[in-house]
């Protein structure tokens, strides 16, 4: 055997290609695999948690844009967030088959190189308060490129450990990954206070309403940079994307006809350039003109663009993805991948969509005061000189689903997952009916920051119920499917979950520019009410089609 091509070489400098890839082999383990597996796991989680930074940040970015003045109302600005949110469910779908086809080194150095394309791009568009809409929307949805990421990093990571020990690598991985949105809510606001560029970066704009940063407000008329919303990336993706090409490796086993470097490059760039195209159509025919033609509803969307999608990668297949393409269209027989994507939704659709329209959510509840004008009808464009920043408290939300990920997978693993999931529905109700009558107290408040309190509270409580419903329902499907049957389950709820990104901007949107923020709430919470019931006939009844426990 070619030792510099196994990973048997434990003292040297392991090949890029690994053809002996033995992580049952508990010899193996100890005396190889181990020291590589956990290797690129540490490059892995730092790659994907700029991935969700990149795809989430224009939940900051649009705060920044509100306060800098620049022409776009609120719903337009909501779209932004929007677009890249179903931007990133869709490439999730594609994304699932790359390891298999292009090899895990190739495919995490070339995802992450990706990203460069996003962070400059918005560097330089948020640069030009006077380009038109169309240009923020085309870096809103290249930016879905990290959202798309999550599908691959998991598929790969899950290759390199031992079946013992996917639970610990999968939930380090998702878990600190999901720390992204996290960073970037602190890191941005950070950076923009700051010429961190200097005369490269670009001249500052004066911010026209408050803004602020992780301890405290930012007044009106500071310099500001907010094209490093975007530039500031650049100094973690160059390095990583290095460290993903020198330090990864490719596992032949899982990928033996990857090819040249540049067979596998042109394979997920292709497959990612197909992506774009249903979400491209379909947001076409979503928006509103001048950008699209606004014929559809959300509720047409989004089942047309993973329609569309699925339509798409079938027929686009070639090679091994044909085998791979049957065997993920093979679960959609199984009712249980129908009720486990449902259930997915509430959780990591709740804390993914939840996570992208907070900020511009508190900026335009609480950041104005809300009074009658001289005919009585409620105004909503007064400044609140007592407005808390969505930049000092939107990432705490986020921050607490990331961290409590794991403990909803430890819990379950003593109670089960359905119990669990169950019980954090129940949560989840209750918060969402709370924190809609507390949007609907603010938002016809002339003082509304004497409620930004309990609405900050009850948020915390929901990103807590669905970080902790993400441990429960990644440990139920676990127990229902098989292990050839669990992989593409995964996948494919958490690409469907992911438009959670999509809809909570949209519906949060269009109910605040409808002077009803807590009809948007309430909806949540009936949703989350049948998913109960839903949860309960599947799996915790007294026939149940599985006992979970």
């Amino acid at each position: 055997m070619n030792t510099a091509s196994t990973a048997g070489s434990a003292h040297a400098r392991p090949s890029a290609d690994i053809d002996d890839w033995r992580p049952e082999d508990d010899a193996f383990w100890e005396s190889t695999g181990k020291r590589v597996a956990w290797r690129n796991l540490a490059i892995s989680v730092p790659a994907l948690l700029c991935a969700f930074a990149v795809w989430g940040m224009w939940g900051i970015i649009t705060v920044q844009m509100h306060n800098l003045g620049f022409p776009f109302t609120q719903a337009e600005l909501f779209t932004l967030t929007a677009i890249a949110g179903i931007a990133g469910a869709t490439m999730r779908i594609p994304a699932s088959f790359f390891i298999r086809l292009a090899g895990g080194r190739n495919v995490i150095f070339l995802t992450t190189a990706m990203l460069l394309a996003p962070a400059i791009g918005t560097g330089i568009a948020l640069q030009h308060p006077d380009w038109p809409l169309w240009v923020f929307q085309l870096m809103a949805l290249w930016s879905g490129v990290g959202g798309g990421n999550f599908a691959s990093s998991m598929s790969n990571i899950s290759t390199f450990f031992p079946k013992r020990l996917q639970g610990t690598a999968l939930g380090i991985n998702a878990g600190i990954g999901n720390f992204g949105v996290t960073t970037m809510q602190v890191v941005i606001p950070l950076v923009m206070t700051v010429g961190l560029f200097g005369a490269l970066g670009g001249e500052p704009m004066t911010l026209q309403k408050d803004s602020g940063w992780i301890l405290g407000k930012i007044a009106a008329g500071t310099p500001t940079w907010i094209q490093n919303a975007g530039f500031a990336w650049v100094l973690s993706l160059v390095p990583l994307a290095l460290l993903c090409w020198f330090g990864m490796n490719n596992l032949k086993t899982v990928t033996p006809s990857a090819g040249h470097p540049i067979v596998a490059f042109t394979k997920v760039t292709y497959l990612y350039t197909m992506a774009f195209v249903p979400a491209i159509f379909v947001l076409w025919l979503y928006l509103p003109a001048p950008t699209g033609l606004g014929l559809l509803s959300m509720w047409v969307a989004i089942p047309l663009d993973i329609g569309l999608m699925l339509l798409t990668m079938k027929l686009a297949a070639f090679g091994p993805m044909k085998e791979n393409i049957a065997r993920q269209f093979a679960i959609f027989k199984d009712k249980h991948t129908w009720s486990m994507t449902v259930l997915y939704i509430v959780t990591f659709g709740s804390f993914i969509g939840f996570s992208m329209a907070l900020p511009l959510s508190i900026a335009v509840i609480f950041g104005v005061s809300h009074v009658p004008d001289a005919n009585g009808v409620m105004t909503h464009t007064v400044k609140n000189p007592n407005a808390p920043s969505a930049f000092t408290y939107a990432w705490i939300g986020p921050f607490v689903g990331a961290a409590i990920r794991p403990i909803g997978g430890w819990i379950s693993d003593k109670v089960g997952g359905s119990i669990v999931t169950q019980v954090i529905s129940v949560v989840m109700v209750a918060a969402s009916v709370a924190v809609g009558y507390v949007m609907m107290l603010a938002y016809a408040s002339p003082t509304p920051e004497q409620y930004f309190l309990p609405f900050l509270l009850l948020f915390i409580v929901l990103f807590a119920a669905s970080g902790i419903g993400n441990g429960s329902t990644f440990r139920t499907i676990g127990v229902i499917f098989d292990r050839t049957q669990a992989g593409p389950v995964l996948g494919w709820t958490s690409a469907v979950a992911a438009y959670g990104a999509f809809i909570a901007p949209v519906v949060i949107g269009e109910q605040i520019k409808a002077g009803t923020p807590q009809v948007a709430m309430y909806g949540f919470a009936a949703f989350y009410a049948v998913c109960l019931v839903l949860n309960w006939w599947f799996y915790l009844r007294k026939n149940a089609y599985v006992k979970n426990p």
